[in-house]
């Protein structure tokens, strides 16, 4: 075989293999439950309960005393012998362990108006949040306001 026979050869092989691979890669979207997640130990143990998190909207009863800006999370995590549903609870963790240390950083002590925002979607819910699993990779997106709630 020639030089530029080989190349040409391996060129291809290599631009096949690539595009099977995106053909076959998984993308499956999840909408889980907030309260679910929020209420497992591992949110218990580490998020830090004088901040506040709310989807959608306000904390019932609550007031913005004061505003410090709207932020973006974008995590995965690796999902790689995982469920896709404790893949997906491991990125919304990090996430918001994310716009935890945002709000401590900006004087703020809750984040409200939380949506999931995947590829830069809005996707606003209370009850849900939403997850994109594949064979090796989970990623949560949200978008919140850190807030300091009035007295």
């Amino acid at each position: 075989m020639k030089k530029g026979m080989i190349t040409t050869t391996a060129l291809a092989l290599t631009l096949g293999l690539l595009s099977a691979g995106n053909a076959q890669a998984r993308d499956t979207k999840l909408m889980l439950s907030v309260e679910e997640a929020m209420s497992s130990a591992d949110f218990q143990e580490n998020l830090d309960p004088s901040i506040t998190f709310s989807f959608g909207g306000l904390p019932n009863g609550k007031r913005i005393g004061e505003r410090h800006g709207n932020y973006i999370s974008n995590k995965k995590t690796n999902a790689f012998g995982k469920s896709d549903e404790e893949a997906c609870r491991w990125a919304l963790l990090s996430a918001l362990l994310s716009f935890q240390d945002r709000a401590r950083s900006e004087g703020g002590d809750a984040v409200v108006n939380l949506e999931s925002y995947y590829n830069a979607n809005p996707m606003i819910s209370t009850t849900q949040f939403e997850c994109h699993a594949g064979a090796i990779m989970a990623g949560v997106a949200l978008r919140g306001d850190v807030v300091t709630l009035a007295p």
